[in-house]
């Protein structure tokens, strides 16, 4: 199953098998990070423009995360976005409109912030998908907005990330769910300067 404690999560492959949507190949390699992309940023506007036109009004929130959206941290090259929508729940509402733009639903995670995914399929971009107000968007915002401001921060996690990458992992989600030791760190360390004094 998963451990979920917090927004922490640890997968095993019986729950992929019963999370993913479409056929799962095992990864069996290593993780290619590349050096940060300064075409990262218009590569996700582009998404992010189909992500408008398909649902209009129904964007909460939609913002890049993860590492392609921090300026000089190498990454997976793969454009990774977070939207916010009333209830994610309710795929009708938002899914059939996107794969009408070129996305597929490829997770589907009720037991985690009712989190969806769905890929681009013509550039390498996933796109998270949460109810508006869920904790998982701030993290993942505060997580992010930390690593531009804070260049110790973003040597450090880019340092672990690089030790990680360097193993062989069966699925791309466990290289994922490694990592969460690290970001856990990090955010503390952002949440704890952001108190009253």
């Amino acid at each position: 199953m998963t451990n979920l404690k917090g927004s922490e999560k640890t997968t095993t492959d019986e729950y992929l098998r019963t999370v993913t949507i479409g056929e799962r190949k095992p990864h069996n390699n290593t993780i290619h990070l590349a050096p940060y992309d300064p075409s990262w940023p218009s590569m996700f506007e582009c998404l992010a423009n189909r992500v408008r036109k398909a649902l209009s009004g129904k964007v909460i929130l939609l913002e890049h995360v993860g590492s392609t959206s921090v300026p000089g941290l190498s990454a997976k090259p793969v454009i990774d976005m977070v939207l916010g929508v009333a209830d994610s729940t309710q795929e009708l509402s938002y899914v059939p409109a996107l794969e009408a733009e070129g996305f597929a639903l490829r997770i589907r995670e009720p037991d985690w912030f009712e989190h969806r995914l769905l890929r681009a399929s013509d550039v390498r971009g996933n796109l998270h998908v949460f109810s508006a107000g869920c904790d998982e968007i701030g993290r993942m915002l505060k997580f992010r907005n930390w690593l531009r401001n804070h260049d110790a921060e973003r040597r450090l996690y880019e340092a672990g990330k690089r030790e990680l990458a360097s193993q062989t992992w069966k699925h791309v989600q466990h290289y994922a769910d490694a990592k969460s030791g690290i970001i856990q760190t990090i955010l503390m360390r952002a949440r704890e300067s952001s108190l009253p004094d």
